[in-house]
């Protein structure tokens, strides 16, 4: 078997060979992979949100699920139903799509805040529950929702207890000029059935390495300083919770290992910062990018860069 640096370049080096000039995103998306937690992309449609998470979910070797939100999509939509046979007298469950490794939950702000519930419990404890009973997801368990802009028709605000269950926020963009020619030149080049897959073994082993990435008192002291300079500041309506702080430090451990690193440096958390805040800190004044909420955390923490 392949040691995990191998995996990791191999991961960035298949997942490129579709996904063209977005490598920042691909290695977010890994990471939140390895972190065990979720992702929010948002942007408009045609950029490559649905491919990405295809792509992804094959170079990862996950079983693929896609859930279409809609404003009549309902929650035993997503979950599955109780249904009573007649023939046997009894009540089966039928599972619904969520019953997935890697699931793609496609717009997901179309849907009513009932049916965006529905994902609450699968995402933070691996499970939904039916009538009174629990049913453990499989393992591992990854979602990826999309997200249309708040402005277009149609579209429901997702409430901050949603967003929190998302450890980073992205968004794609359009490719640059040169990346935009590669992908018209070589649009048919490569499909996913020519990409390698992770095994089974392989994928514990990267979840293995990310469980022994270490972070020093000093990384805890940076952090801390963050939550405090978010809580106390006031430029932000509320500041980042203990959860956001314990997904911050996944995030950056995992930043660190696709970095070939066994430990965190203040870089690490830098670097991710911007994508771990931008859904979770909202301004008291105008609307910042994700950048520049970093620059002014760092501005006046005064963090050497």
């Amino acid at each position: 078997m392949k040691n995990y640096e191998d995996l990791i370049v191999q991961i960035l080096a298949q997942t490129q060979k579709i996904i063209i000039g977005k490598e920042l995103q691909v290695r977010l998306s890994l990471a939140a992979f390895l972190s065990h937690s979720h992702v929010l992309i948002e942007d408009i449609p045609g950029v490559g949100k649905t491919t990405l998470a295809k792509t992804l979910a094959h170079v990862f070797g996950l079983h693929y699920s896609r859930i279409q939100f809609t404003s009549d999509l309902l929650p035993s939509d997503i979950i599955g139903v109780n249904f009573y046979s007649t023939k046997d007298a009894t009540f089966s469950f039928k599972k619904g799509p969520i019953f997935s490794q890697f699931l793609l939950a496609d717009e997901i702000n179309r849907a009513s805040s009932k049916t965006q519930s529905a994902l609450l419990e699968a995402m933070e404890e691996k499970q939904v529950s039916v009538d009174g009973e629990a049913y453990k997801l499989p393992a591992p368990f990854f979602v990826i929702a999309t997200k249309n802009p708040f402005e277009e028709v149609g579209t429901y605000e997702l409430p901050s207890s949603q967003l929190d269950r998302f450890a980073i926020s992205f968004s794609l963009g359009y490719p640059d000029a040169l990346a935009e020619r590669e992908i018209l030149s070589t649009r048919m080049k490569y499909s996913l059935d020519d990409l390698a897959s992770l095994t089974q073994e392989e994928r514990e082993l990267l979840q293995k390495k990310f469980g022994e990435v270490y972070a020093s008192e000093a990384i805890l002291d940076l952090l801390q300083e963050i939550l405090k300079f978010t809580r106390e500041s006031a430029l932000y309506v509320r500041g980042l919770s203990t959860r956001a702080a314990i997904t911050l430090l996944n995030i950056s451990k995992a930043w660190a290992l696709l970095s070939l690193r066994d430990y965190v440096i203040p870089s690490d958390i830098l670097e991710v910062l911007p994508f771990v805040t931008h859904h979770r800190l909202e301004s008291r004044h105008e609307r910042k990018t994700p950048s520049e909420i970093v620059d002014e955390i760092v501005k006046n923490l005064h963090i050497d860069t």
